[in-house]
C-alpha cells in the first residue's frame, strides 16, 4: 500500500514537474514563477556572499592589525612582502592539485560556463573560488571581491535551478538573477547589479530576465542591509556641478581614461603570456613577489583598497601620489590576474578611475580655478575606467548614480563614460576584458544574433505533441485507425532495445496504404489482407533520422544537436528518472527556424 501511495506521489511530482518545465520554456507563461525563483536566488546569494565576508573579516582578525581587512599598511615591510609571497604560494600549491578545469573561477568562468555549458557551474569550482578567492584577498594581492561574489551567486542560484530541473533558458535567467544579486549585495547598488548582469554576463536585454533579476537584486540588497546596513562601499564627499562649461574637461578626462583602460587591457593580456608553460603555483608565486615589491613602497595598493579610494574622494591625496597609485595599482591588478590570481578586477578597476580622475582634476584645478573638486573627478573617473575597462557604459553610469545619489552626476557621468568607452573601442580596438581574457584561453566567443534568440526559448515551448510511437509493425485496421487520429508524426521504436530510433512522416503511411488498397482492388483480395503486418522499417517512405534531448533543453541546444549529429529531427524525453523513458514531443528544424523568425519579427 505504501509503495503504491509513493508510486502516485511520485507520478504527480513528474506531471507537476513537466508542466511547470513546458510553461517556463514558453518564456511569458513561466514569469511568475520566474520572479518567484528570482526572490530565492537573491536571498540564497545574499547568503552565500554574507558567509563569505563573514570569513574574510575573521581571516582578517586572525591575520591583519586591527581585524581591518583593509589594514595592510598598519602592517611591516617585511610582514606586506612576505604576506603576498606567501599567499601566492598558498593559492598556486591549492591549484595545482587540481585539475585545470577546476581552476577556472571568476566571471570569465561564468560567462564561459553560460556560452558552452548551458550554465552548469560545478559546484568544486564554486568551492575553489571560496578558499582561493579568500586567501588572495587576504594575502593582500591587488584584486577585489566582486569576482568571487559573481561566481558564488550565480553558482548557487544556477545550482538552484539544476536541483529543480528548470529548463536551461529559464537557468540562464537565474544565473542572471545570481550576478545582479551579487553586484547589488557587493556595492549596495541594486539597479546597477541588474544592468551589470545583463550588460557584462548575460550580454543581452531582455523582458522576461528583468523582473526576475529586478527582484533578486532586491531581495539581496535587503538582507545585505539588514545583516551589514545600508552604507555603500565607498564615502562620497558633498559635490557641485553647475559649470556646463567644465563638460570639455571631463570628456577629455574620459578619452585619457579610455587610453588607460586599453593600456590595462593589454598589460592584463600580456601578463597572461608571462610563465605560461610553467606551473601554476610558479606563476601565482610570480605574481605574490611582483606585488610584494611594489607594496614595501607602496602598501596602499594591496588588497581591494577601498579606504585608499575614501582618501581619493575625500582629497587627501596629491598629485603625485594618486599618479603614482594609478600606474602602480594597473601594474599589481594585471599581473594578479594575468597570472592567476583567482580574484576579481572590477574594485581594482575602481580604483584606478578614481586615481586616474582625481590626478585630472588636480591638474584641471591648477590651469582653470573654480572646477568641481577632485573628489567629483574621481567619481567621474571611476565610473568611466569601469565602463571602458567592462565595455558596459550603461551599468557604470548606473552604478555612478546610485553611490552618489544625485542628479547633478548624470549629464557629466554620461560625458566621461561615453567619451571613455568609445577611446577603448574605436581607438584601440578593445572590448570587455573579460572577452579577451576568454580569447586568451582559447575560447572564440561569438554572441551572434541566433544563438542569442534561440538559447531563450526551450525546446519544450515549441515542441509537436502530435505524435504516435509505434514498435514498427502495424496490421492494417490498426494502420488506417491510425490514419484517422492523423497524428502529424509516427516516432519508430527500435526492435532490440524499444527505444525511439526514426521518425517517420504519417503521410509516406497513409501513401503506402493507398497503393495496397489499390493492389487490392485488382486483385480482389481486399477482406483477406486486412490483418496483413505493415512493417514501417521496411515499406517506401522517408525514415527521418532522430536523436534524444532532453526537456530542459534549450532552442540553441536543439540546433546545435541538430548539426553534431546530422539528424533531421529530435524527439523530447525527460530529464531525470522514470520520464527519461518517456517521450514527450518531436522538433525538427522547421520548428527551429519558425521560433526563430517568430522571436525576429
Amino acid at each position: 500500500m505504501m509503495s503504491r501511495s509513493w508510486a502516485f506521489l511520485r507520478a504527480s511530482y513528474d506531471r507537476f514537474l513537466e508542466a511547470q518545465q513546458v510553461r517556463m520554456s514558453s518564456n511569458f507563461e513561466g514569469l511568475a514563477l520566474l520572479a518567484l525563483l528570482g526572490l530565492i536566488c537573491g536571498l540564497l546569494t545574499a547568503g552565500v556572499i554574507a558567509l563569505f565576508r563573514f570569513a574574510m573579516d575573521f581571516g582578517a582578525s586572525q591575520l591583519l592589525p586591527f581585524g581591518d581587512i583593509e589594514g595592510f599598511e598598519g602592517m611591516s615591510r617585511a610582514s606586506r612582502f612576505w604576506l603576498c609571497v606567501g599567499g601566492g604560494l598558498l593559492v598556486g600549491i591549492l591549484l595545482n592539485f587540481l585539475k585545470a578545469t577546476n581552476r577556472s573561477v571568476g566571471v570569465v568562468h561564468v560567462i564561459e560556463r553560460l556560452e558552452y555549458h548551458q550554465g552548469h557551474l560545478p559546484l568544486k569550482n564554486a568551492m575553489v573560488q571560496f578558499v582561493a578567492g579568500g586567501i588572495s584577498l587576504l594575502s593582500g594581492h591587488s584584486v577585489g571581491r566582486e569576482g568571487p561574489s559573481v561566481h558564488l551567486g550565480a553558482a548557487a542560484s544556477g545550482g538552484l535551478g539544476r536541483m529543480l530541473r528548470i529548463p536551461n533558458n529559464s537557468v540562464r535567467v537565474l544565473i542572471g538573477c545570481g550576478v545582479a544579486a551579487a553586484i547589488a549585495a557587493a556595492f549596495n547598488t541594486p539597479l546597477a547589479g541588474v544592468i551589470f548582469a545583463m550588460e557584462v554576463v548575460i550580454m543581452e536585454y531582455s523582458v522576461i530576465g528583468f523582473t526576475p533579476i529586478i527582484v533578486a537584486a532586491v531581495s539581496a540588497t535587503t538582507l545585505t542591509r539588514l545583516t551589514f546596513g545600508d552604507d555603500t562601499a565607498f564615502t562620497i564627499p558633498a559635490f557641485e556641478f553647475n559649470a556646463i562649461q567644465e563638460i570639455p574637461i571631463i570628456v577629455i578626462m574620459g578619452a585619457l581614461i579610455g587610453c588607460i583602460s586599453a593600456l590595462f587591457i593589454q598589460t592584463t593580456i600580456y601578463a597572461t603570456t608571462i610563465l605560461s608553460n610553467r606551473a601554476i603555483w610558479i606563476r601565482t608565486l610570480a605574481a605574490g613577489v611582483f606585488t610584494g615589491t611594489i607594496a614595501l613602497l607602496i602598501p596602499q595598493i594591496m588588497g581591494t583598497g577601498y579606504d585608499t579610494v575614501d582618501h581619493i574622494l575625500l582629497a587627501q591625496i596629491g598629485l603625485g601620489g594618486v599618479i603614482l597609485l594609478t600606474l602602480a595599482k594597473m601594474l599589481t591588478t594585471a599581473a594578479a590576474i594575468g597570472l592567476g590570481i583567482p580574484a576579481g578586477l572590477i574594485g581594482p578597476s575602481l580604483f584606478i578611475g578614481a586615481a586616474a580622475g582625481a590626478a585630472i582634476g588636480l591638474i584641471s584645478a591648477t590651469f582653470f580655478p573654480g572646477v568641481a573638486s577632485p573628489g567629483f573627478y574621481a567619481m567621474l573617473g571611476m565610473a568611466a575606467m569601469m565602463a571602458a575597462t567592462l565595455q558596459a557604459p550603461l551599468a557604470a553610469l548606473i552604478y555612478l548614480l546610485e553611490i552618489s545619489t544625485s542628479q547633478q552626476i548624470i549629464l557629466p557621468g554620461m560625458a566621461a563614460v561615453v567619451s571613455a568607452s568609445l577611446v577603448t573601442r574605436i581607438v584601440f580596438k578593445k572590448s570587455s576584458i573579460y572577452q579577451h581574457l576568454m580569447s586568451a584561453r582559447g575560447l572564440d566567443y561569438l554572441n551572434n544574433p541566433m544563438s542569442i534568440a534561440l538559447r531563450k526559448i526551450g525546446v519544450a515551448g515549441v515542441m509537436d505533441r502530435d505524435f504516435h510511437q509505434s514498435s514498427g509493425k502495424l496490421s492494417q485496421q490498426d494502420a488506417k485507425a491510425l490514419l484517422k487520429q492523423a497524428p502529424r508524426w509516427i516516432i519508430l521504436n527500435d526492435h532490440e532495445n524499444r527505444r525511439p530510433h526514426c521518425v517517420l512522416p504519417l503521410s509516406d503511411l497513409a501513401r503506402h496504404i493507398n497503393e495496397v488498397e489499390l493492389n487490392e482492388n485488382d486483385t480482389e483480395d481486399s477482406t483477406a489482407n486486412e490483418t496483413n503486418e505493415i512493417d514501417l522499417f521496411s515499406i517506401p517512405a522517408k525514415r527521418l533520422d532522430a536523436c534524444p534531448i532532453e526537456i530542459v533543453a534549450s532552442l540553441q541546444e536543439a540546433h546545435e544537436k541538430l548539426q553534431s549529429s546530422q539528424s533531421e529531427v529530435l524527439f523530447i524525453t525527460g530529464a531525470h528518472g522514470a520520464t527519461k523513458e518517456r517521450v514527450y514531443g518531436v522538433v525538427s528544424r522547421d520548428h527551429i527556424e519558425s521560433a526563430y523568425y517568430s522571436k525576429q519579427s
